[in-house]
């Protein structure tokens, strides 16, 4: 019988003879130092094969790709979210702790939004992930299609705003407080007033709240169809 395409599907393999045992991971740590340092361009099989002292051939016993690879990462990485916290019964808060929880993993390992966008592969630890979330979302009444869609926009959602500050260089918070600073010079020559009418409103700039805060339990809200 031919063995499951999925890496997951498959028994984990170990060194023979009097090669030393690397397993998936040792393997995915070394990948994530190397990520870490250089991003997603610096992690080969070669490359990693070297960091743990093995021949890169050898490597291939214990994955067939560097897409394989890039697979343990991404669940080494996932596993960094603490999914133990009981669900409280507050939705928004303890989704907006999941969120919180997902952008200092994404901070931490920045080479993880290239991994997320598009079709990202799921692995254990993102279904155990998917799982919490949808236990955190348990007791609203919304189809489970509803919950999922819910879910993917919520991450998407952390992993676009984490990516803007990384480029940025600072949080959303200062970024935030900069643009504010320059609508409301702007706002005050008085040419603008539909503008103005929309910053005066409450909330209308933001009222120095993190804008993940402020806008994930709004677009949740808005894919449940909840008011």
């Amino acid at each position: 019988m031919p063995e499951s395409r999925s890496i997951w599907l498959r028994r984990e393999r170990s060194g023979r003879g009097p090669t030393p045992e690397h397993g998936r991971d040792r393997i995915a740590a070394a990948a994530i130092d190397l990520a870490d340092a250089g991003g997603l361009d610096a992690v080969s099989t070669r490359r990693v094969a070297a960091a743990i002292g093995a021949g890169a051939t050898s490597l291939y016993r214990y994955v067939r790709s560097r897409d394989e690879l890039l697979e343990l990462m991404l669940d080494t990485a996932t596993g960094e979210l603490d999914l133990t916290a009981p669900v409280t019964g507050d939705w928004r808060g303890d989704l907006l702790v999941l969120a919180h929880d997902l952008r200092a993993v994404y901070r931490r390992h920045p080479w993880l939004l290239d991994l997320a966008q598009g079709q990202a592969p799921l692995t254990p630890r993102s279904v155990a992930f998917l799982e919490y979330a949808l236990a955190i979302l348990r007791d609203v009444q919304a189809p489970g299609g509803a919950k999922m869609e819910a879910i993917a926009l919520a991450t998407g959602l952390v992993a676009q705003l984490t990516r803007l500050e990384v480029a940025a260089g600072r949080s959303s918070a200062d970024w935030q407080a900069a643009q504010v600073e320059y609508l409301t010079a702007i706002v005050a020559e008085g040419r603008h007033p539909n503008l103005s009418a929309a910053i005066a409103a409450p909330g209308g700039a933001g009222d120095g709240e993190d804008v993940l805060d402020r806008v994930l339990p709004r677009v949740v809200a808005g894919v449940l169809g909840i008011a």
